[in-house]
C-alpha cells in the first residue's frame, strides 16, 4: 500500500488483500499470510490482529504472521496468541535475534522464517569494491537508507566494513562449504529457526543453497570464530538498531 502507514491496515483493506490473493491463486484458503514489515505502530493496534483472527476463523487463511525489521517488533508480535510465524533478518552480520527473540519464539512455538540470510549478497563472498550494481538495485540506491530502512540493504552493514569482515570469515570456511553455504548452515544450526529463504538467480544457486540444509553442522570453533568476527567488525554498526 502507498503510503505504507498504519492507517492502511484496516479490516477492509486486509480482507481485500487476502481475497485478491485467493482469487489470483484460485484457492479457498491461503496457507500463510504475512504482514510485510508493518510500521511499529501497527503492533500496538490489536484491531489489526483481530481482523487477521477473523479471516482465519472464516477459513480465508490457515495461518498468519509478520515480517519484521526489528527484534522488538518480533517480540511484540508474538504477544498476540494467534501469530504463527515471524520472518526476521538473521545472518552472521545480524546476530541479535538469537539473544532473546529465539528463546521466546521457541517457547511460544512460533515458526521463524529467516530472511536476508546472505546480507544482500555480501555473505556470498562474490562481491568486491569494484562490483557494479544496476541503477534500480537497492544495493546501489539504498546504502544510506535513502529509499527504505537501511537494514534491508547489506543487513545495515557499511559495504566496505562488510567486505573486510567477509574476507576474515572466509578463512574459517570449511573446504566442504562455499561462503554462502557457511552462512546458511550457521543460520540453520540455531534450533529456533524453522526455515531460511535465500534469494537465487540461477538453478545452480538453488541447488547449492539447498545443499546447506543437509550439510553437517558447523563445529564449535567455527561458531566461535563467526561470533568473534561479528563482535569485532559488525556489532557497533547494527546490534542496537535492529
Amino acid at each position: 500500500m502507498t503510503p505504507h502507514t498504519v492507517e492502511g491496515y484496516t479490516e477492509s483493506n486486509l480482507r481485500a488483500f487476502v481475497d485478491r490473493s485467493r482469487e489470483n491463486l484460485d484457492v479457498e484458503t491461503l496457507d500463510l499470510v504475512q504482514l510485510h514489515c508493518p510500521p511499529t505502530d501497527a503492533y500496538y493496534r490489536p484491531g489489526i490482529f483481530a481482523a487477521m483472527d477473523d479471516l482465519a476463523e472464516e477459513g480465508r487463511i490457515n495461518a498468519y504472521g509478520v515480517s519484521v525489521e526489528k527484534v522488538e517488533q518480533g517480540l511484540k508480535a508474538i504477544e498476540y496468541p494467534n501469530v504463527d510465524t515471524v520472518q526476521i533478518i538473521f545472518n552472521p552480520f545480524r546476530q541479535r535475534p538469537k539473544e532473546l527473540f529465539f528463546d521466546e519464539a521457541a517457547r511460544r512455538n512460533i515458526g521463524v522464517i529467516v530472511r536476508v540470510p546472505l546480507a544482500s549478497g555480501l555473505l556470498t563472498g562474490n562481491l568486491g569494491l569494484d562490483t557494479k550494481f544496476a541503477e534500480d538495485d537497492h544495493r546501489n540506491f539504498n546504502r544510506e537508507g535513502e529509499a527504505f530502512d537501511v537494514g534491508e540493504t547489506f543487513a545495515g552493514v557499511p559495504y566496505d566494513v562488510g567486505l573486510r569482515a567477509v574476507d576474515e570469515l572466509e578463512s574459517y570456511c570449511p573446504d566442504r562449504l562455499s561462503m554462502a553455504q557457511l552462512s546458511l548452515r550457521w543460520i540453520l544450526d540455531h534450533s529456533a529457526v524453522s526455515t531460511v529463504i535465500p534469494g537465487s538467480t540461477t538453478p545452480s544457486h538453488i541447488k547449492a543453497n539447498g545443499a546447506a540444509s543437509t550439510a553437517d553442522s558447523l563445529d564449535k570453533k567455527t561458531h566461535q570464530a563467526i561470533e568473534r568476527v561479528y563482535n569485532e567488525h559488525i556489532h557497533e554498526y547494527v546490534h542496537h538498531q535492529w
